[in-house]
């Protein structure tokens, strides 16, 4: 009987959501989901859809009047949050009903801004769904976030808060590493020219690099 051998994937990828279309973006995230990897979405609220805000906050309003006659509370349900908003278009890119699909769907995290965790991981970009390389020049586009908070969606103040508050910890993090960069980089120009260090080194070279002996 054959072992069974399980696909193994890298640590969840972290993609910030800033400047990238939403079709676009679900599309290639449904994929990867679908393909075991896990994923997580930040700073849904400054993602964007192609077409002018009026156009886009109307097609929102008509879907928030479709509901079910005889008793609402089954649905559809209507998210106001941009990061549920991203969840349920990725959720409509597969079948999400069949057990892969929802074992996919459990891969996927959204989040509105940059919470702590995710903060000092690198954060990755999706080249084929960004607005600069997608959308022609001067066609007009919608913020999510603008959008979300004109149909019932009531933290957008809050989150551009708690954004300012960390970019200016972020910058003061950046300011203190780049200064010990300097200060390595310079210890490494001095250590460089000391004849001790040369010496040293040169057994450390031969530690590392033993001769063959035959």
């Amino acid at each position: 009987r054959e072992a069974r051998v399980e696909m193994v994937f890298d640590a969840p990828v972290v993609i910030d959501c800033r400047g990238h279309l939403l079709g676009r973006l679900a599309s290639v995230v449904a994929k990867e989901l679908l393909s075991g990897q896990r994923v997580v979405l930040v700073r849904c609220e400054e993602a964007n859809i192609s077409g002018s805000f009026i156009r886009n906050k109307l097609l929102y309003m008509s879907f928030l009047r479709k509901k079910m006659n005889t008793n609402p509370a089954k649905g559809p349900y209507h998210f106001r949050a941009p990061s549920r908003l991203i969840w349920r278009t990725i959720r409509s890119m597969m079948q999400h009903k069949i057990a892969r699909c929802e074992a996919a769907m459990e891969r996927l995290k959204v989040f509105d801004g940059i919470p702590s965790p995710y903060d000092k991981k690198k954060r990755m970009v999706v080249p084929d769904a960004l607005r600069i390389t997608r959308l022609r020049p001067g066609r007009r586009f919608t913020n999510l976030g603008r959008m979300c908070s004109e149909v019932g969606w009531k933290h957008r103040d809050t989150i551009k808060m708690l954004e300012e508050k960390r970019k200016t910890k972020s910058e003061a993090y950046w300011a203190k590493k780049k200064e010990l960069i300097q200060m390595r980089r310079k210890a490494e120009k001095q250590a460089a020219g000391d004849a001790k260090v040369k010496k040293v080194q040169k057994i450390l070279d031969t530690l590392e690099k033993p001769k063959p002996i035959f």
